[in-house]
């Protein structure tokens, strides 16, 4: 006899950031696959038309919504399309977010726009995008589940990178208060901060050293996005229904060795010496 332990079979689950072909496609491959309809979401309808797609085409329940999470007018788009969708609204994974290479710089030649603009793609987007599924959650009288994506940058230092650190770790506070203020409905709010994943976004300025990664990590290697995916979908699940509140750390241990640093305090996962130097100059 079967059991649906993770509880998501007919449910409608939001994934935000999900055409990036990274941990926000695998979540929603794998929340699919678990037996929900997955909306998901996009600012680049080309990443929904390559990575989202076809995963309707293999017949798993995915509605690819062209949207921009961090305007009002991208989220109204997309609890749109929530209403039009059958089964019963259940929870939100916020991925949309992250951090161009040019971003990384001293906290010296921070700029206001540059600040404003990641706070914006990674707090403001997840806060706001979050605030509209739970309105719509306590309309409809009905628990859930919102689970964010922040970073091992926002639980620790992020030294030239400190718009993007600082964001991700406001992430984090707005998490645990709106479980407070949420909990009552019984709406849960849960985060993860995923250490160094391999990505098509982490691809741009990391390169393969898996002696770096040994020294590095207590695990001794990088995490995969279906690692960042598991954990997302353990908390977004039935088998977590007594967890709020909480950011859970999916590293492999590397916030307990630490010691990514060089003598520079720049990264050693950094791809090459002339990224290093752009970004401390």
């Amino acid at each position: 006899m079967q059991h649906d332990f993770l509880g998501l079979e007919g449910r409608v689950v939001v994934v935000s950031g999900a055409g990036g072909g990274g941990i926000g496609t695998t979540v929603t491959t794998m929340v699919a696959r678990a037996g929900a309809t997955v909306i998901g979401v996009s600012r680049s309808q080309e990443n929904l038309d390559e990575h989202v797609a076809p995963l309707a085409a293999e017949g798993l329940s995915v509605v690819p919504v062209a949207a921009d999470a961090s305007t009002d007018e991208g989220i109204a788009t997309v609890m749109d399309r929530v209403a039009e969708t059958g089964g019963d609204l259940h929870g939100l994974v916020n991925i949309a977010g992250g951090a161009a290479p040019a971003t990384w710089m001293p906290a010296t030649r921070v700029t206001r726009k540059d600040w404003r603009e990641l706070s914006a793609w990674n707090l403001e987007s997840m806060f706001f995008m979050s605030q509209a599924v739970a309105a719509e959650l306590k309309e409809r009288g009905r628990p859930g589940s919102i689970v964010s994506l922040s970073s091992i940058s926002g639980m620790n230092t992020a030294p030239f990178h400190i718009a993007y650190g600082t964001a991700k770790a406001a992430l984090v506070a707005a998490t645990r208060t709106m479980a407070v203020e949420l909990a009552l409905d019984g709406i849960r709010v849960n985060a993860v901060a995923p250490g160094v994943t391999e990505t098509p976004a982490s691809a741009t300025y990391v390169d393969k050293d898996e002696e770096r990664d040994r020294r590095a990590i207590a695990m001794g290697r990088r995490g995969r996005p279906e690692e960042q995916a598991g954990a997302i979908l353990f908390l977004l699940s039935d088998l977590s229904t007594y967890i709020t509140g909480q950011t859970l750390l999916v590293d492999g241990g590397l916030n307990l060795k630490w010691t990514h640093l060089g003598a520079d305090n720049t990264s050693l996962f950094l791809k090459d010496e002339s990224f290093r130097a752009a970004i401390t100059s």
